[in-house]
């Protein structure tokens, strides 16, 4: 809500915020006196959003208090929040998107008025998700080296940007440096510019890149042909609902966008100051914490309900202050600072908590550091990291082009309502549920994988932990291969030479947008190590998918400004686009020389990637073994070839001298990397990067869309299609009906992560999906993605547990098949839950410990709500995923502790029957009945009146839907 609710109880703490201003805020200080003073900085901005929204009903006067109690009320209530804004990217947005457009529909249905559905708060979507990588590694690979000679005219001779310098008057004296119009600045510093024929040398702050990198138009051309329907649906809702914006292709991945442009740190609306705060449909959202706005992802059926006047709704949850003491090393970068401290929370225990960060290593680091830490705060499993604005906050918004007089009106409200941290105090630091403390310069160069985040490995120990995982039995960190197999040597042909394919050996290599293209120190250190790997006559085998696609435009403004693209360029990281691509399998399919070699030796293939997911199978099906690493250890690795070396005994390559160069002799030295910084990343781009946006592109603004009040469904559409969640909704929801000898779907273990459930990356051909588009006349090269088809939910249906790593215990083996008990036969998952559905059988779902890890999808809900399935019995879950079933209408049922599936001696064939009680209530236990006489006891896992309310009404869908008519 924007601003105080008619009738709110705490309007007495309403307050000018200096006697010159028309401005007011809640003084929330003034409620809690000491106990607001000890309260965690984060739990200060829900106190405030409650205060202020604050209604009686939705948010009670006693849900105030709850969380000024928060001391002693901690992990024992449950806490409304409104946030000030919601963020989609276009993979989940999409669906959110749709079910408003269908809810229109429904909304007329029952005699009620569509254009009443609109979004409540703010709502941005970034469509960044929708790019793949078509087109890379143009002709300017094969150009000459640029080793020797002058390197500003190699550079621009290199670049695919095509480097120019215009002489333009400078933006402002604090900007440039130096004597922009005599050239002397440029002349001293050649390195960092560039000379085309007739134009003088010029300061580096004019260089301008133009046009686009040529791979990027072509990536961004198929981009708009392949994805039309959808940006078509994107720019209708821009049109017709309030409060929507959508940030077009090209323009930048989703968290960067809302660092650079879309956060605001305090909201101002109506002449009311509030803190920005924001949830969004992925659960990297929460990078934004490093700037001191508290975010969070929800997933989308939870944040429709917050575009639908709903708060989100939580367990009072613990704080853990964690205490950075220390320096980190010269070798260490912020994303080496980001796996320690990924695997240090993990190990402590921080799961459904928010973290705090303090102490004196706070302020060393940057705002780009935090949001970087921030973001991997899913990782190791917290609902968010926040690090409160301070100086070195303020400092940077000035940096990025923040007004003077918004700054000025920032700091002086978060002061007055002690959201401000002044780092220089201890003793104004609040009391926390635990501390725990890290000092940084414990913190050794690491990556993280084979297979999951929160496994980190030191780089130093990287070629033994490597061959252990080769040695150990099938699991996170093992494979499995037989000793005598260890060695195997897979030659290939590849245009036209020939290559060495072994346990280890690097095929994908890519820096991408997730995590690491906000830090400008650690892109710059990829750059520079390309600089000197290139000069020293290194080269990256071409079989290598090497990529690199920036979170945004300023990325490849600040690389191309300090020379250093060209050099990226050469070893094939070219940037390829502003998106989402690599990590949710958008990468160019591997060559077929590689492909065969990988089959046939049975090959532990390799991709090194600077994201924050590495899932087996996520990048590549045939892609085992996967690690995150910053991105001057992608280019590292790449160039290496392997992740089966030691860096310090062993050399990253010879050049065509034959001498070997180690990775010591091309790593950029700390001083010389701050200086790049200080000189090229300057607020001009960012101020560049809001125009852009506020622009918009050639393509986008061309787009012709509808503009009627209810979207035109085209039955022939294979992307965008009306769900079928409102087929039978009726005014008022009916009586839960009880589960009668239901079916098991699916038997699964612990750990079965939404990435084994909700459908992700390419759509193979063999696959349910691909029969249903190859029905409707499209080829293989048409299918796109499942996140491109995430608009059309009989795509996504049939794509719901099509993982091919899916372990069925029914089928004893990865794949994504399971039995169709009636008649026996072995199907895709799919293709039986139609069956039972033909039959009316209804189905559940078994499964072990932590069902629904990983990324907030809500197709991980929808899809097996669409397949039939009315329940899940797990041991637990993780808490987002759990949410999202009951959001959905499917009941979250919880074994008795130390009870699982095994331990009952349930096999999964039986039939289960089950009644729900009249009268629930949170934690409620009831019987299982199954066709074998067994009876057991499971736990609703409801945590709250609302979520039963949800339940009952089929999901928030039908509730929100039913309050418009």
């Amino acid at each position: 809500m924007d601003s105080p609710t008619a009738g709110c109880p705490f309007e007495y703490l309403i307050e000018p915020l200096d006697d010159s201003s028309d401005k007011k805020f809640f003084n929330v200080p003034k409620l809690g006196g000491i106990k607001y003073d000890v309260l965690p900085y984060s739990i200060r901005v829900l106190l405030e959003a409650a205060v202020r929204n604050c209604d009686g009903f939705l948010v009670k006067k006693e849900d105030v208090m709850n969380i000024l109690d928060w001391k002693v009320k901690q992990n024992n209530v449950e806490v409304p929040f409104f946030p000030a804004r919601v963020v989609l990217q276009d993979f989940t947005g999409i669906p959110a998107m749709v079910d408003f457009a269908a809810m229109r529909e429904a909304v007329k249905n029952l005699g009620g008025d569509p254009k009443k559905v609109h979004p409540a708060c703010p709502t941005d979507l970034t469509v960044d998700h929708s790019l793949q990588i078509d087109f890379s590694k143009c002709a300017i690979q094969n150009a000459p080296n640029p080793g020797g000679g002058d390197l500003a005219k190699t550079a621009a001779r290199l670049s695919p940007l095509k480097v120019q310098l215009r002489k333009l008057p400078c933006r402002s004296q604090a900007a440039c440096r130096g004597p922009c119009d005599s050239g002397e600045a440029a002349r001293n510093s050649g390195k960092f510019s560039a000379q085309i024929e007739n134009t003088p040398l010029l300061c580096p702050f004019h260089l301008q890149p133009v046009p686009e990198p040529e791979t990027v138009l072509k990536n961004q051309e198929v981009e708009f042909g392949r994805n039309r329907e959808r940006l078509q649906f994107f720019k209708w809702g821009s049109k017709v609902f309030k409060n929507v914006t959508v940030i077009p292709p090209g323009t930048g991945m989703v968290h960067q966008v809302n660092l650079e442009y879309l956060s605001r740190v305090v909201f101002e609306v109506k002449d009311f100051l509030f803190p920005d705060s924001v949830v969004g449909t992925d659960s990297h959202i929460t990078m934004v914490n490093g700037l001191g706005i508290l975010g969070w992802g929800v997933g989308g059926i939870e944040t429709e309900a917050v575009m639908l006047g709903l708060p989100v709704t939580f367990t009072l949850p613990e704080v853990v202050g964690c205490e950075l003491i220390g320096s980190s090393s010269p070798f260490a970068t912020s994303i080496d600072v980001v796996l320690g401290i990924t695997k240090h929370l993990r190990q402590v225990g921080v799961a459904g908590k928010f973290v705090e960060f303090f102490g004196s290593g706070v302020a060393q680091l940057s705002v780009a550091d935090r949001t970087t830490i921030a973001n991997m705060c899913p990782e190791y499993g917290a609902i968010l990291s926040f690090f409160p604005v301070d100086n070195v906050t303020v400092k940077h918004l000035e940096h990025t082009g923040f007004d003077q007089a918004k700054l000025e009106s920032v700091e002086t409200y978060l002061k007055a309502v002690k959201l401000f941290r002044n780092n220089d105090s201890s003793s104004e630091e609040p009391e926390y549920s635990q501390i725990i403390q890290i000092n940084l310069s414990s913190i050794i160069p690491s990556v993280s994988g084979p297979k999951r985040p929160q496994d980190r490995v030191a780089v130093t120990d990287m070629k033994r932990d490597f061959q252990s995982c080769l040695n150990e039995k099938v699991g996170f960190k093992g494979f499995q291969i037989a000793a005598e197999k260890q060695n195997d040597i897979m030659p290939i042909q590849y245009e036209g030479n020939e290559y060495k394919l072994s346990h280890g050996s690097v095929v994908i290599a890519a820096v991408i947008s997730c995590t690491n293209n906000c830090n400008p120190s650690v892109m710059l250190a990829a750059g520079l190590l390309a600089k000197k790997a290139v000069e020293a006559g290194l080269q990256v085998k071409p079989y290598i998918r090497t990529s690199l696609s920036p979170g945004s435009g300023m990325v490849t403004h600040y690389l191309s400004s300090s020379g250093v693209l060209p050099y990226l360029s050469k070893l094939g990281f070219e940037v390829v686009g502003y998106g989402c691509s690599t990590c949710v399998g958008n990468t160019a399919p591997l060559p077929e020389a590689v492909l065969n070699a990988i089959k046939q030796g049975d090959l532990i293939a390799c991709g090194v990637l600077s994201g924050n997911k590495n899932f087996e199978g996520r990048l590549c099906d045939c892609v085992r073994a996967n690690y995150l690493a910053s991105p001057p250890l992608v280019v590292a690795y790449a160039i290496a070839g392997t992740v089966n070396i030691d860096f310090l005994t062993e050399p990253l390559g010879t050049n065509s001298s034959g001498k070997d160069i180690y990775l010591r002799d091309v790593w950029p030295d700390r001083e010389e990397l701050h200086q790049v910084e200080e000189m090229h990343v300057i607020s001009s781009m960012f101020k560049e990067l809001k125009e852009k946006i506020e622009k918009g592109n050639k393509r986008w603004n061309s787009l012709e869309a509808p503009e009627s009040v209810l979207f035109p469904w085209d039955s022939k559409s294979t992307y965008i299609r009306c769900p079928s969640f409102f087929d039978k909704l009726a005014k008022e929801p009916a009586v839960l009906e009880p589960i009668e000898k239901a079916h098991v779907l699916l038997y699964l273990g612990d750990s079965v992560t939404t990435d084994h459930i909700s459908p992700a990356g390419s759509i193979a051909r063999s696959s349910a999906a691909a029969r249903y588009l190859t029905n409707r006349g499209l080829t293989p090269r048409e299918f796109n993605s499942y996140g491109a088809r995430r608009g059309n939910d009989a795509v996504m249906t049939r794509g719901t547990f099509a993982n091919i790593k899916l372990f069925n215990k029914f089928i004893g083996k990865p794949a994504p098949k399971t039995i169709h008990f009636p008649s026996g036969q072995t199907l895709d998952v799919f293709e039986a839950a139609e069956l039972y559905q033909k039959e009316g059988i209804p189905l559940i779902i078994l499964a072990g410990k932590k069902y629904g890890s990983g990324n907030s999808r809500d197709w991980a809900a929808k899809g097996p709500y669409l397949l039939g399935v009315k329940a899940v019995v797990a041991e637990s879950y993780e808490k987002i995923h759990k949410d999202h079933l009951i959001g959905i209408g499917i009941a979250p049922l919880q074994f008795l502790p130390g009870e699982n599936a095994d331990s009952l001696g349930l096999t999964g064939k039986e039939q289960f029957s089950l009644t729900f009680p009249e009268d629930l209530f949170p934690g409620i236990t009831f019987t299982i009945k199954t066709s074998t006489g067994k009876v057991f006891s499971v736990i609703a896992s409801f945590e709250n009146d609302v979520e039963i309310t949800l339940f009952k009404h089929g999901g928030i869908l039908n509730y929100v839907t039913r309050r418009f008519s």
